[in-house]
C-alpha cells in the first residue's frame, strides 16, 4: 500500500487516481480518503487526484501521544502530501477538519495551493462556542477512549446536521456509518483532544484571512448550522472568497450531495485555471443599505 512520511517520521496513506493539474482532498474527522470516492471517479477525468489519511486514520500511522496531534501538523501534513509526491501546486478541497486545515494551509502556504475549497468548516469557531466546543471535545473523546470508536460512531454520525444524508440515501448513509464505525479508538480520541479542541477560532484569523490572496470557494449545508455564521465570516473576510450553499443539505455535503459538489468544484476549477477568478470589488462593501 503507498505510504509517504512526513517530516516528523509519520507514515500517511494515499491514493491517487487520474492526470492532470493535482487535485488534493483532506478529509473530515468523521470520514477518510473513501469518503471522496465520488470526487475521485468524477475528478480524475482530468485531474491528478490524491486522497490520503490523517495521522491517527489507519492505515496511516496512529500516534500514541495526543501531542502529535495538532492544527500546525494537519496543515502541514498537506504539505507533507505535496512534497512527497513532488507537487508544486494543487487545488486543495477539504471538509469539516479537513475544511480548517485547508484553510490553515492556504494562509502558510499560499504558494502551494492552486485554489482552497473550505468547506462544512465551522464547528466552534464562534467565539462564544469555543468553550462548549472544547469541552464536547474533550468528553467525547473520553468516550471513545471508554467505550470504544465502534460503539461511539453509532451516536456520533446521527447527529442533527448528519440525518440530512441519512434521510436522502441510506444506503450512502450505512456506508459512511460503517466506514465511520472502523475508525481507530486510540487514533480518533487523539484526534479530538490534539486537533478538535485545540484549533483556534476563525475570529482569531481575521486579519490573517484578508491578506488571503488565493481563490477560495466557501461552501456549506444551509442545515449545517455550525458553519453558517463561520462561512459567511470567511466570504466577508477573505477578498477572494466566494460563497455557496447547498439547500436542505447537511456536514457532509460532498457525500449528500454528490453531483451538486462536483459540478460546483469544477466550474471553480475552470474560473481559476482560466484566470477569471475575481478579487471582491471594493465598491461592493459599504455600510449603507441602498448604497447611496
Amino acid at each position: 500500500m503507498p505510504h509517504l512520511n512526513t517530516d516528523d517520521g509519520i507514515e500517511l496513506y494515499y491514493e491517487e487516481v487520474g492526470a492532470g493539474h493535482p487535485l488534493v482532498f483532506v478529509h473530515e474527522f468523521a470520514g477518510d480518503y473513501r469518503s471522496y470516492e465520488p470526487q475521485l471517479r468524477y475528478f480524475s477525468r482530468r485531474y491528478r487526484c490524491i486522497a490520503f489519511n490523517a495521522r491517527g486514520y489507519p492505515p496511516s500511522d496512529v500516534p500514541e501521544d495526543w501531542r502529535r496531534y495538532s492544527q500546525e501538523r494537519a496543515r502541514d501534513d498537506i504539505r507533507a502530501v505535496l512534497d512527497a509526491l513532488s507537487i508544486g501546486k494543487a487545488h486543495v478541497v477539504g471538509i469539516s477538519m479537513g475544511g480548517f486545515a485547508a484553510l490553515h494551509f492556504g494562509l502558510a502556504y499560499a504558494d502551494r495551493a492552486t485554489s482552497l475549497v473550505v468547506a462544512g468548516c465551522g464547528y466552534g469557531a464562534e467565539p462564544d462556542k469555543r468553550k462548549q466546543f472544547q469541552d464536547e471535545a474533550t468528553r467525547i473523546a473520553a468516550q471513545i477512549e471508554t467505550r470504544g470508536m465502534a460503539e461511539v460512531a453509532k451516536t456520533y454520525g446521527l447527529g442533527p446536521t448528519r440525518v440530512q444524508y441519512q434521510n436522502k440515501d441510506p444506503r450512502g448513509f450505512a456506508e459512511f456509518m460503517r466506514q465511520l464505525a472502523e475508525h481507530s479508538t486510540r487514533g480518533s480520541a487523539n484526534t479530538q483532544r490534539g486537533v478538535q479542541s485545540r484549533r483556534p477560532s476563525l475570529w482569531d484569523l481575521i486579519e490573517e484571512m484578508k491578506a488571503l490572496a488565493v481563490p477560495t470557494l466557501i461552501a456549506t449545508g444551509d442545515e449545517d448550522e455550525p458553519c453558517l455564521e463561520p462561512a459567511l465570516l470567511m466570504k466577508r473576510t477573505i477578498p477572494t472568497a466566494a460563497l455557496v450553499v447547498f439547500p436542505n443539505t447537511g456536514h457532509a455535503l460532498n457525500l449528500e450531495e454528490p453531483d451538486l459538489f462536483n459540478r460546483t468544484l469544477a466550474e471553480f476549477f475552470h474560473q481559476v485555471e482560466s484566470g477569471r477568478w475575481p478579487q471582491r470589488d471594493p465598491r461592493s462593501i459599504s455600510s449603507s443599505i441602498l448604497g447611496m
